[in-house]
């Protein structure tokens, strides 16, 4: 069965250049956009990139309800892209409805690099540090008006019946396995701390990375930040099982720690080293566990005509079984 939503909209170069040509004809530094190459260079669930000359790309979506999730994007993203030491595809151009296009668009940098989710997992050990200081400048208190998500950073018994259903129909020989470290993951107690900025889509295709000496690879960017909510940390640090294998898996636990002790008795409950704060401690990786679970399956659940994430999902449920 095909998983992937119909697009509601067809998004072509055709469509992007009329946009381009009404709302953005010259870019500082650029140049006129016309005499800029265009191509689409893929199509997710939620929007089509195109590439913009050398330096550029253009996120259009091809449904409203990635529609929705770009205008947090171009709202929010050039606010946090200040504190953050990764680039992050910050908007160039806001774009808004026209040329008979009803949505937001956006133009935005173009990253080079590779996809970390193309990249053995012994190479990615060397993302671990970064990785944990860019969710270490993140998970910052949010506003009251930070946006919505309705299935990322909340209490894990909200998703309890989605994840239940997955778990009901997704082929793996250790489906009872990931039962139990879900159920432990709902028996965590609770983030009882304020919401924190979250990324909420914490998986290895929204990591660039590059090439180093060393034979591993760096942080280049984070991406994709569609999903941008408030709330529990545990849904961002799900990405222990989601980008890396048992080693990269402890150096970047170790790395996250260091920085909770470093805070020292902080304004969060898992800062320092206090008895109730090593407590919050265990709880919120129990908590980070089961939203590995909730992500891992819902890629196996979902992921029909999509190899890559289907096997992205296989690989989740296999590094949450190995720590058994």
């Amino acid at each position: 069965m095909a998983d992937r939503p119909a697009a509601e909209l067809v998004v072509d170069t055709t469509l992007v250049r009329r946009l381009l040509d009404e709302q953005c004809p010259t870019l500082p530094g650029v140049g006129p956009t016309a005499d800029l190459s265009l191509g689409v260079v893929s199509e997710g669930w939620d929007n089509v990139m195109l590439r913009l000359g050398t330096s550029l790309a253009v996120r259009v979506p091809r449904r409203a309800v990635g529609a929705r999730l770009l205008v947090n994007e171009q709202r929010w993203l050039p606010r946090l892209a200040e504190r953050l030491d990764v680039l992050v595809p910050a908007p160039v151009v806001a774009g808004v409805p026209g040329a008979g296009y009803p949505w937001h668009w956006s133009v935005v940098p173009w990253i080079d690099g590779t996809a970390a989710g193309t990249v053995d997992r012994a190479r990615l050990r060397g993302v671990a540090e970064p990785l944990a200081d860019f969710f270490g400048a993140l998970h910052s208190a949010a506003p009251a008006d930070a946006p919505v998500n309705e299935v990322r950073g909340g209490p894990l018994e909200e998703r309890d019946d989605a994840v239940r259903e997955r778990l009901s129909r997704v082929h793996h020989p250790r489906v009872a396995g990931l039962t139990a470290v879900w159920e432990a993951g709902l028996d965590a107690a609770a983030w009882d701390g304020p919401p924190l900025w979250l990324h909420g889509d914490p998986h290895p295709f929204n990591l660039v990375v590059s090439d180093q000496p060393t034979g591993e690879v760096s942080l280049r960017a984070v991406v994709d930040f569609g999903d941008m909510t408030s709330g529990d940390p545990a849904c961002d640090l799900a990405a222990t099982w989601l980008v890396f294998d048992r080693a990269g898996r402890e150096r970047f636990v170790a790395a996250v720690e260091r920085a909770w002790d470093d805070a020292g008795s902080g304004d969060l409950p898992h800062q320092g080293r206090s008895r109730e704060a090593l407590r919050a401690r265990e709880a919120l990786w129990r908590r980070a566990r089961g939203w590995a679970v909730a992500m891992g399956t819902a890629l196996l659940a979902h992921s029909d005509d999509d190899p890559t994430f289907a096997a992205l999902g296989a690989r989740v449920a296999d590094e949450l079984l190995e720590d058994d």
